[in-house]
Parts: C-alpha cells; structure tokens; sequence
C-alpha cells in the first residue's frame, strides 16, 4: 500500500503552481542527478526543455519556463532568495549561457532551447523533457511527468518499480477513509494521533516537529507579507493586491512588529460575524497573492491551493481559539496532511487531470476534516466535514485567464476557505454515525468526474472564463 506522508502533501515552494512551477523545477534537479549517477553529467554541452500539453498551454503564466531553468540551475524552492530569481533568469536571458548545476557554464538560450509544443503525451498531460547534448555530439533524453503537489514522476516501469521497492510500509497501512476510521476505532484514538504513529516510522518525534514548524512558518509569512505588500501582481493581467486594503480596513492603527506580535493584535480586535469572513478571506488572499508573485508558499496540496489550509488554520488561531499554540497546529496539519493523502491515492490532485475540485475542492476537505478535529469532533464527523466540502467542489472546472494562476483562482481560496469553515460547524452538528454520503463515495465521485470532465477545462485555458475574457480585456 502506498506509503504517503503528510509532507508530501505539505511541502515548501516557489509559485504560482505546484504542477506548473514546483513540479517542472523538481525535475530538472532529478534530471541532474540521474545524469550523475549515469556519469554524464561532466559530458553535458548544452540542454533542451520540450514541454508539452497543460504544461505548454500555461507554461508562460505559470513560470514553467522559469522554473524549469532554475532546476537546471540547481537551485532549491526551499531555499532560494525569491527575490533573486528574476535577476537570475535575466542574466541567463542576456548571456545565453547557464551555470548548470551551480558547477559549470553551457550554453543555453531559454527562447530556443525551451519549446512549447502543443501535444499531449498519453500518459499524464503535464510532460517535460529534457535532452542533453553531449561532448561526443550524442544525445540522450529522459521525460518526467509533473503530477500535482509537485509530485514528479517517470513512466518507466522500471523506475516505478524501483520506487514503490523504495516506499516503507507504515504500521498502519491506510489506503481509505474507512481504514482510517477502523484503525481510530480499534485503538481509541484520534485521526492525528493514527497520523502520528505512521509519521513516526519514517522519522523521529523532533523531525516532525521541526518540519511542521518549518511549514507553519513558511505559511504565516505568506500571510504576513501578502497582507503588507501593496501593488498589482505581475503578468498582465493588472489585478490589485486586494489583501493589503483588506487588512488595512481591519486592524486599524493597531502596531506590531512582527508576525506572532500581528496575531495577537488581531486576537485583541472586537471581531464580529461579517469580519470573520473578511478575515479569512483576507487570509486566504494574502497566501495566493504571494504565490502569483514567485513567493514562497506550502502546496497544500498544491500551490494554487495554498491559501485554505493557512486561514482556516489562523481562523482557528485568532477566532476560536486564542491559547492555540504548536500542539493545535501540529494537530492540524496531520489531519490536513493525511485527508489530502486518501485523494491523492484514490483520485488526484493535479488540476490537468481534474480541474479545479483536484485543488480547491481537495484543499478545503484537507482544512475542514483538520478544523474539525480541533473543534472536538469525532473521527466520524473529520470525515464527514471532509466529504461535506469536497461534495460542494465537486466538478469545479481550471480555466485561468491568460494561463495566470490569478483569476479566479486567488479569490477560489477565499471560498474554499469559508465553505471549510462551514462544513466544520455543519459535521459537528450532525449524528455523523447516520451520514448518508461516505468520504470513500465522494472520492471515487471525484476521479469519475475528473475522467468525465472535457480537457479545455482542465489548467489547459482553453475554455470557461480563460476564453471569455482576455488579457486585452483587462
């Protein structure tokens, strides 16, 4: 049984996509150490970038070709100065060449050496290839699928064997809702401490952690800076950042100096029914904000996702809970991190395979299901919570205008993060034991309408609002 951890679902980035951005990155940098362990990778001359379906159709918004020469550079998303990367990209631009690997200079010229192609590869519809041109004047090329959540994988059955070979089977297999459930039965305990248990086979009590420490971080500073940086965002398409005047219409003349200081003045504001969505909005903005902007972000599970679990995660912070601290975000984001797993196993998480429920609607069943369990609900009623938010995702299509992940998708976070909320408080008011809609059910839904669904509403832009209205128009 696939053995997935809650930081493959959570995990640091550059935006604005995980498929697009994330994923194309990841692969250069395994590209590069599939050539060392080859022993061709001192032979490199020159490359060549062949994206290809979803990937070429929005690569421009997206950064694909951006992202795709920074994971030939070397770099890590974790790690990487965000605000270098344009400086990075220009300079390659203007000489044409690329410090491959951060270890030697080859020649390379992004507007001749990364081509877009239209076509769709059979086996998944975000393709990249790369081919090296070596100093014997052969050629080799390795392709790499970009399957969501910055997932990467090949289609080789050798490697795929190899890789599952690879995987460690957790103590606690759990490949459905309803393993899950049986488990939290038998041994009397919560969704959490089931995810725990599995998390510590993989590594120690402080790993995990640091990890989550790590995560949270990353996801209120994305909040932080996207409700403190005025501006539009770039790409053309001339949107405003909105989390800025949101922000500044709700804390007032409130001062801080630093992200833990801002939740406590925000814990001390009188907060009413109609600034609980402003602020979780505001929240949610920030996050997608920053991601649409080459900002770091967590994909959760993916970055044009990113912004749901961190709100409903503040929400719980400066809303329900003020005495919230690391055990509560802990708690979060292993449910979080193991509800997203049971749809990446049983359906997916990539808006090329499933549109927009595969992010969105996926993200928001992640929060609701882990919101629920902070709120005191059952195992039962973290599943249905879940189900209740993805069940009103259900069929929601990707249609980017002019392929940005700007609109609708930033403000798709607002919204999947107030129907998370909603489907909390409507699980924990229901007998959850009586529930008439399995999680298991609204995840087959799910796979079967994404296989349903026409391609021109999946990241291609090729339909709905990505046709109706232009980059001219704004």
């Amino acid at each position: 049984m696939e053995c997935i951890s809650i930081f493959d679902m959570l995990k640091i980035g550059v935006g604005p996509s995980s498929s697009h951005t994330f994923g194309p990155w990841r692969a250069g940098r395994r590209w590069i150490a599939e050539l060392k362990e080859n022993n061709l990778f001192n032979s490199v001359e020159t490359v060549k970038v062949d994206l290809f379906g979803s990937l070429s159709l929005t690569g421009k918004g997206h950064a694909t070709d951006i992202a795709s020469i920074l994971g030939l550079c070397g770099y890590d998303p974790q790690t990487i100065d965000v605000t270098s990367i344009a400086s990075i990209v220009e300079n390659i631009k203007s000489n044409k060449t690329l410090l491959f690997n951060k270890e030697f200079q080859i020649n390379f010229d992004p507007e001749a050496q990364i081509i877009f192609n239209k076509e769709f590869k059979e086996f998944h519809p975000n393709a990249i290839t790369f081919t090296a041109i070596l100093n014997n004047k052969k050629s080799i090329t390795s392709t790499f699928y970009s399957i969501g959540g910055g997932f990467v994988v090949q289609e080789e059955r050798k490697r795929e064997r190899k890789k599952m070979e690879a995987f460690r089977e957790f103590p606690l297999p759990i490949q459905k809702a309803t393993d899950l459930l049986t488990y939290c039965k038998k041994k009397n305990k919560k969704i959490s401490e089931i995810v725990l248990e599995n998390e510590r086979s993989l590594q120690t009590d402080n790993e995990i952690d640091t990890r989550i420490m790590d995560i949270w971080n990353v996801m209120l500073e994305s909040m932080y800076l996207g409700c403190h940086t005025e501006g539009t965002l770039p790409g053309g398409l001339n949107v405003r950042r909105r989390a800025y005047d949101t922000h500044k219409k709700l804390i007032g003349t409130k001062q801080y100096a630093n992200p833990n200081e801002w939740i406590e003045s925000i814990r001390d504001t009188e907060v009413k029914f109609r600034q609980i969505l402003k602020w979780v909005s505001c929240f949610a903005l920030a996050v997608n904000e920053v991601n649409a902007s080459l900002g770091r972000v967590v994909t959760a599970p993916t970055n044009g996702s990113a912004g749901v679990i961190p709100a409903v995660m503040m929400y719980y912070m400066v809303i329900e809970n003020h005495d919230a601290n690391f055990d509560d975000i802990k708690q979060f984001m292993l449910v979080a991190g193991e509800i997203g797993s049971l749809f990446k196993k049983g359906a997916t998480i990539s808006a090329a395979m499933g549109g927009c429920q595969a992010e969105i609607g996926v993200s928001s069943a992640m929060a609701a299901g882990a919101l629920t369990e902070l709120m005191g609900g059952t195992p039962e009623q973290v599943v249905m919570a879940s189900e209740i938010a993805m069940e009103h995702h259900l069929g929601l299509t990707c249609d980017p205008i002019g392929g940005l992940v700007q609109i609708p998708c930033i403000e798709r976070n607002a919204m999947g993060a107030i129907k998370a909320i909603n489907a909390c408080e409507m699980a924990l008011d229901s007998d959850a034991a009586n529930a008439k809609v399995p999680l298991d059910k609204v995840i087959e839904t799910m796979w079967e309408t994404a296989k349903d669904m026409n391609t021109k509403y999946k990241e291609t832009s090729e339909g709905g609002l990505a046709i109706k209205v232009s980059l001219s128009d704004c």
